[in-house]
């Protein structure tokens, strides 16, 4: 049996800056990379590289601080998106960069974790050649072997584990229905099918109609009437200062604006408390949102034309979580609908039959092509032992008498009893969260009419774990380590990517540094529940005993339970934390933890008007290994 001292499972953005951040905190490490894909990158693995596929954030934006997408070396301009390829090209030169890449092993899936609790802890991991790699199910009958890990780090990410539901009569359909996932599997579709219908309302759906209806070819876009209606879609620029946006929204004195538990991190505890404590302060919040969704809605003039207002988001714009995404299109997506080259159906796929997509609405659609766009699957895709960790790990889990009252979006989360018996634990935390942010208290109402989509499309009950099922919450401290006194114990597992923002690359370096720290044991963990007094929450750290474990679970049950009401929809009640205007924050929590700066521009001004972003970040591992040589 092969031994590691670290195994990370998945090479995309986060598990290549966690492989990179572990061999730089614990040099000398064995260390090894499963990725269950044939090429790295996860999302933006070559086999994922839709047509047409560019990243929402323009050039700059989207880097490793320590590593620099430069225009002469990817080729791509100066205020451009970046083309999927450049990405791919990227991430494949800072693996070789930094000597990550002779320690993946490709086509090589994890398929299921044991802890073991011996002395010292590990993991016992069975792994499986994957085949061709393009995670189709190609890895049945290959041999399976099992490697031990000292330390496991799961970076599998949140769009890993595709959730594709079954539609009546799609047996005889006779044409395509696939995933998003796999378009680049069936790109051919754009040259052979004649009528193409998406499915969805998300980024990746109007991806895919833009690339059929420019190939050329008939395409419907079909939103369901019961779901999330389309996802909001903002031009680059935004406000009268023609803004990036993906830079607005790490702005210090712009995140103030967004109510956020752990925003007390940032030291600015005073404007914070008159913002979202006070009468006169909410209705400054509100103001500010209505002008940032309103100025989006302008520019994008959705009421100009009967079918571009079938695209107007159904959510407030203050409770959109990363599903806000940006128009990176070369030409113009609406002036398709309004051409009527992409019509679009607010509507449900009740069956198929062949040839055909038919609509609740009576509606039939000839089609030779169904491209699904339904999400991802909630949970990791391995299975971890014994049965019954999941929970003590602090992943999502099915519990036992789960009150599932919020399926319209109407009604406040519902709540488990099955969470380690903390069922008061959770109300607690409610009440927390919304004593100290009222706004939250009214909820967004999205669509009365809202029913979650089940394994089986037209079918009310679920065969499988879908997006829609109902599990208890992630419990994880920072977004990565289970609070419990057995993991704390043996600091032997770490989960990063769990999150999503606009930042997401500097988060996977801050991840990563933070977990190598934490490993190493020179980490101390924080303990009172930041924030929740405003005082930032500085704890005297500990072990996971005593009180220290218990203010370390009420943190991390704060820190989870406040996205089902701050992101509602991106976020849920068990989903991975997705946010937009809390990202800056959340940095800085990270490095309180280590000890490092938080304030990094230089002046007061710079401090809370200017844009935080890669470069920012750029000498923390320094910074950190001069701390750590110091103290020695």
């Amino acid at each position: 049996m092969e031994t590691f001292d670290c195994v990370v499972v998945g090479a995309g953005w986060y598990g290549l800056g966690a492989a990179k951040q572990y061999r730089f905190t614990n040099p000398g490490s064995s260390l090894v990379v499963f990725d269950g894909q044939s090429t790295l990158g996860g999302t933006w693995a070559a086999e994922r590289l839709y047509p047409g596929l560019r990243s929402n954030n323009l050039l700059g934006t989207y880097e490793y601080p320590d590593f620099p997408m430069s225009t002469a070396r990817f080729k791509v301009p100066v205020g451009s998106h970046i083309p999927g390829e450049a990405i791919h090209e990227y991430l494949k030169a800072y693996a070789a960069e930094f000597g990550i890449a002779d320690h993946i092993r490709l086509r090589t899936r994890v398929l299921s974790a044991e802890h073991v609790d011996e002395a010292g802890g590990g993991w016992i991991l069975t792994v499986a050649s994957t085949g061709t790699g393009t995670g189709t199910g190609d890895d049945q009958g290959q041999q399976q072997t099992r490697v031990k890990a000292r330390r496991l780090i799961v970076a599998t990410g949140l769009t890993s584990e595709a959730f594709l539901p079954h539609f009546d009569g799609q047996e005889t359909f006779g044409g395509r229905v696939f995933h998003g996932k796999h378009f680049q599997q069936n790109r051919d579709t754009l040259k052979t099918a004649k009528s193409a219908v998406v499915f969805g309302g998300t980024k990746s759906a109007w991806d895919a109609a833009y690339a059929y209806a420019t190939a050329g070819v008939e395409t419907h876009m079909v939103i369901r009437s019961s779901g999330h209606g389309p996802c909001w879609m903002s031009p680059p620029y935004v406000t009268p200062l023609k803004r990036w946006i993906e830079k607005l929204a790490n702005i210090r004195a712009l995140t103030w604006f967004s109510p956020c538990v752990w925003g007390s991190a940032d030291g600015y505890v005073r404007i914070r408390n008159f913002l979202h404590g006070t009468t006169l302060g909410r209705k400054i919040v509100d103001i500010f949102w209505s002008i940032l969704g309103g100025d989006v809605k302008s520019l994008n003039r959705f009421d100009s034309h009967p079918e571009t207002a079938k695209l107007k988001p159904w959510l407030d714009a203050m409770f959109a979580g990363t599903s806000f995404s940006i128009l990176n299109y070369e030409t113009d997506f609406f002036q398709l609908v309004r051409d009527g080259k992409i019509r679009v159906h607010i509507s449900e796929i009740t069956r198929l039959s062949p040839g055909k997509v038919h609509l609740s609405d009576g509606v039939q659609l000839a089609a030779d092509a169904l491209l699904v766009n339904t999400g991802w699957k909630q949970v990791p895709p391995i299975r971890f032992l014994p049965e019954g960790i999941d929970k003590e790990l602090g992943l999502p889990h099915i519990p036992d008498g789960y009150d599932n009252s919020n399926s319209n979006g109407n009604s406040a989360p519902g709540v488990t009893d099955d969470l380690a018996g903390e069922q008061g634990a959770i109300q607690q935390a409610d009440s927390q969260i919304l004593e100290r942010f009222p706004r939250l208290r009214k909820q967004p109402v999205w669509n009365r009419a809202y029913t979650p989509l089940t394994e089986r499309a037209g079918v009310g009950t679920a065969e499988a774990v879908t997006p829609s099922t109902p599990l208890a919450p992630f419990v994880l401290h920072r977004f990565m380590v289970p609070p419990s006194a057995r993991f704390l114990r043996t600091r032997d597992v770490a989960f990063v990517g769990m999150v999503s923002n606009f930042s997401n690359v500097i988060t996977a370096h801050l991840q990563g540094l933070w977990v190598g720290a934490y490993f190493r044991g020179l980490l101390p963990l924080a303990g009172p529940a930041a924030g929740l007094n405003g005082d930032g929450g500085d704890g005297d750290g500990g072990d996971g005993g005593g009180d220290d474990l218990e203010a370390l679970r009420r943190e991390a049950l704060l820190h989870n339970r406040f996205g089902r009401w701050r992101y509602p929809v991106d976020w849920g009640s068990s989903r991975a934390p997705s946010f937009i205007f809390d990202a800056v924050p959340y940095f800085d929590l990270l490095l309180r933890d280590l000890g490092l700066e938080t304030y990094r521009k230089g002046g007061v001004l710079a401090e809370v008007l200017s844009p935080y972003g890669p470069e920012d970040y750029q000498t923390v591992n320094e910074e950190w290994a001069a701390k750590v040589q110091a103290a020695l």
